[in-house]
């Protein structure tokens, strides 16, 4: 097992590091850096209880789950990981695609010796979460995914040409896919701008917090290589669209709960989640965008604990027993 190392408080990215984190944050939650499955990654930990991990989207890392953790932290031993490529996780050129991702996640679990665990992904999280449920099935016990429609490959992604409304908020996808230096350019030239019109398209009437955002910004754009690694879960798309064909044909057992802003993807996520699981409900946050973690954090909270709630009182029994 992988000993884990304190950050230091010069980090950027490290809980030390972070703004505005919640009262009493640092006094349970701590940066740790773990040699996992040959990636060093990065985690905040702390809490008590069965674990439960914690997977954020694009462009975010740990920090989009800090409203929601200390509560959380409260019933689970709570990890939130920065994924690959993104805050103090190593930044590869190669590995950006669903099924390596999982293993990270999975060699991380195996590192923290946590066999079995629960799940949630957001956005380009909740794709990841999903491929680690579906080629870990003796591992995860319950997955909830948040604010995307399916992932792709389970569903069909949407045609070339759609309505403004989508088209708004899906084509940083095909953009961030482009596997080419300029695109490294482009948004390094004015990555504010970039960043901070995803936030606000996707928000659906309001967004993340203002220093919220100049934080990630400064995190995605410190460099060319962190920006070159931001998009490597884009360029992997096609691979990663193979692999959930072939993960679709044996569906979830588990609990899943698809978790949509009501001024997002709504019931679109438990509907998109179908077709990769037998036992899907679903959440619409009430008020909330693409950014729910950030935007409704206690009607989250909320839906994350009653959902959980089996996972949690299982482990306390056997625990007993």
């Amino acid at each position: 097992m992988s000993t884990p190392e304190p950050t230091t408080t010069t980090d950027p990215g490290s809980v030390s590091a972070a703004p505005r984190l919640p009262e009493g944050f640092t006094d349970t939650f701590t940066s740790r850096i773990i040699d996992a499955g040959g990636l060093r990654q990065h985690v905040v930990v702390g809490g008590n209880g069965p674990p439960l991990l914690l997977v954020h989207g694009w462009p975010e890392n740990w920090y989009a789950w800090r409203e929601v953790m200390p509560a959380l932290g409260q019933d689970f031993t709570v990890i939130a990981v920065d994924q690959r490529g993104i805050g103090l996780t190593e930044k590869t050129r190669t590995g950006y695609d669903a099924a390596t991702l999982a293993a990270d996640l999975a060699a991380l679990m195996d590192a923290l010796g946590h066999e079995r665990f629960a799940v949630v992904g957001h956005d380009t999280g909740m794709v990841i979460s999903y491929a680690l449920a579906a080629d870990y099935r003796d591992r995860v016990e319950s997955l909830a995914v948040a604010e995307v429609p399916g992932p792709p490959g389970v569903v069909d992604g949407p045609p070339l040409f759609v309505p403004d409304m989508v088209n708004d908020k899906v084509w940083h996808i095909p953009f961030n896919r482009v596997d080419d230096e300029l695109i490294v350019d482009m948004v390094g030239t004015n990555a504010d701008a970039y960043y901070r019109y995803e936030f606000t398209i996707q928000g659906g009437g309001t967004t993340a917090p203002e220093h919220a955002i100049e934080y990630y910004v400064s995190l995605y754009n410190r460099d060319r290589d962190v920006l070159r690694a931001s998009f490597g879960f884009y360029r992997a798309w096609q691979v990663t669209t193979g692999q959930n064909v072939k993960r679709k044909e044996h569906k979830l057992t588990i609990p899943v709960l698809g978790i949509g802003g009501e001024n997002s993807w709504g019931p679109h996520v438990a509907e998109g989640m179908g077709p990769a699981a037998n036992d899907v409900q679903s959440v619409v946050i009430p008020g909330s965008g693409h950014w729910v973690a950030e935007q409704a954090p206690e009607q989250l909270l909320a839906a994350l604990t009653t959902f959980l709630a089996p996972y949690r009182d299982a482990a306390r029994v056997a625990t007993v027993s």
